[in-house]
């Protein structure tokens, strides 16, 4: 058995192994769940498709039978933190999957805490004589902290950007972000950053940068593709 709890409002769910991987929307706040995984090998088998126990209580079996409230003892050893980990994971694998904007290199941890993400979209980094110059890709690395989801993950890249709110030890997610955030909105809130349709030059990390993006703002952003990929159940956020 599969015991967790809705990452936005805490309700708790209850439900057999082989729903492991499925994604549904919580009963109670509609916030997309993803079941997680009671074991790494079961974390790779995701199933795009709801699970009875979180479809609308009208289309839900009469009768789902005791064992549903029946939590192996060793799943309560897990902490809350552990659990949702295991499940963004899963979501994560889900989401991205098939969508070539944005590509999941390496998931490491158990549970997973270190991300590396491929974007195959527009941004720019300096050429030879320290000019921006477009290319289109780029990796960063996502860190969830022990603080996480109190605090924000540390973000880095790993290849060169020209971006005011961009430097190679840090990405700027820290002031929007709050711990009710899914780790894969974060991801594609930094691919809006690459890009330039999302950018601040007030309180910059790179000073040229954000003077060039204020000089040239009518060139941004320098990718205007629509960087949120479909959802398990077919739609967009």
């Amino acid at each position: 058995m599969i015991e967790f709890s809705c990452p936005h409002c805490g309700k708790s769910f209850v439900m057999s192994d082989e729903f492991a991987g499925r994604t549904g929307r919580c009963k109670q706040c509609g916030t997309t769940l993803v079941v997680p995984a009671s074991s790494p090998e079961t974390l790779l088998k995701v199933i795009i498709h709801p699970p009875q126990e979180l479809l609308p209580a009208a289309d839900k079996p009469r009768d789902p039978g005791p064992a549903l409230e029946r939590p192996q003892p060793d799943f309560k050893r897990t902490s809350l933190r552990e659990r949702r980990l295991t499940a963004e994971a899963a979501q994560v694998q889900a989401v991205f999957g098939n969508f070539p904007l944005i590509q999941i290199l390496k998931i490491t941890g158990n549970p997973p805490e270190l991300y590396q993400v491929q974007y195959n979209i527009r941004g720019l980094v300096r050429d030879a004589q320290g000019r921006p110059a477009p290319v289109e890709r780029h990796v960063i690395e996502i860190q969830l902290t022990r603080e996480y989801p109190r605090q924000s993950p540390k973000c880095k890249m790993l290849t060169p950007i020209f971006h005011p709110n961009i430097e190679p030890a840090a990405i700027c997610v820290g002031d929007h972000w709050t711990a009710s955030e899914r780790l894969v909105d974060l991801i594609v809130r930094i691919g809006e950053m690459i890009s330039f349709q999302t950018y601040n030059i007030k309180s910059p990390l790179d000073g040229e940068a954000a003077m060039w993006a204020d000089l040239h703002h009518d060139r941004l952003p320098i990718d205007h593709r629509n960087l949120q990929p479909a959802e398990p159940d077919g739609h967009h956020k």
